[in-house]
């Protein structure tokens, strides 16, 4: 039997872009594939989480639709297991309103959810929105400071000459602080403008802000890089990166 080859090719968005759509429930699956074959992307559908794998292998998506609670194998380890092959974008899906759950998500790199029950129509936003912020930034220039460069083109950031695994979202937040340095920006406001939304759960700020800590900051629980300003929110600091104790 031929080996099943895992990972990305070449990044696309936009119509056009293969969307995999993990849902056990037909109904909900049948009317997420068909909003988004609507709005133009090809999409590919699996009920549980090996057939999911499965696909994936077959056919690298550009963007995953993933149900939180799957029979056999749950949403978190099929995101897991997929990141593990790969980089691609999350969005996960949660019949529960229960906040550990959404959190455990995002822990786990899912770059955004929805909780069921969700409009479908928003949801196909949605995906647009992550697959545009995966299009490379033609002609932006590279960003710097305190070891870390981030290569918006290339979409490749480094700590110290290393390479860093970020997230889709994780990589865009990085970037956002070293463009705006020094300034402190509310949850309300990285929403906005990393996110690209007026509105959601600010938690998912927060769990984005704590993981990408744990990736550049030396001690994730003392941070010097990336700061809390209390009543506020958070402040890139690039000057703390290397000064003594």
């Amino acid at each position: 039997m031929q080996q099943q080859s895992y990972g990305p090719g070449a990044p696309r968005a936009g119509t056009g872009a293969r969307v995999l759509v993990v849902d056990d429930d037909p109904t909900v699956a049948e009317v997420v594939a068909g909003y988004l074959d609507r709005a133009g992307f090809t999409v590919d559908r699996a009920d549980d989480g090996p057939t999911a794998l499965t696909r994936a292998a077959a056919h690298w998506p550009d963007l995953v639709v993933l149900d939180l609670m799957l029979p056999g194998m749950d949403g978190l380890e099929v995101c897991r297991r997929m990141r593990g092959h790969g980089p691609v974008p999350v969005i996960m899906l949660t019949a529960r309103g229960d906040e550990d759950d959404r959190i455990l998500g995002l822990e786990v790199g899912a770059d955004d959810y929805v909780t069921k029950p969700f409009s479908p129509r928003e949801l196909v936003l949605r995906v647009e929105s992550v697959l545009r912020r995966t299009r490379p930034a033609t002609g932006a220039a590279p960003l710097g400071a305190a070891g870390l460069t981030v290569d918006p083109a290339a979409r490749r950031a480094t700590k110290d000459g290393t390479e860093l695994s970020l997230t889709l979202r994780e990589f865009d937040l990085l970037a956002f602080f070293l463009r705006h340095p020094r300034r402190a920006f509310g949850r309300e406001d990285l929403m906005r403008e990393v996110w690209g939304w007026d509105f959601g759960d600010l938690s998912t700020v927060t769990v984005h802000v704590r993981r990408l800590r744990g990736k550049v900051e030396d001690d994730p629980g003392r941070p010097r890089l990336i700061q809390t300003v209390w009543g506020v929110g958070y402040r890139f600091e690039p000057g703390a990166g290397h000064e003594e104790e």
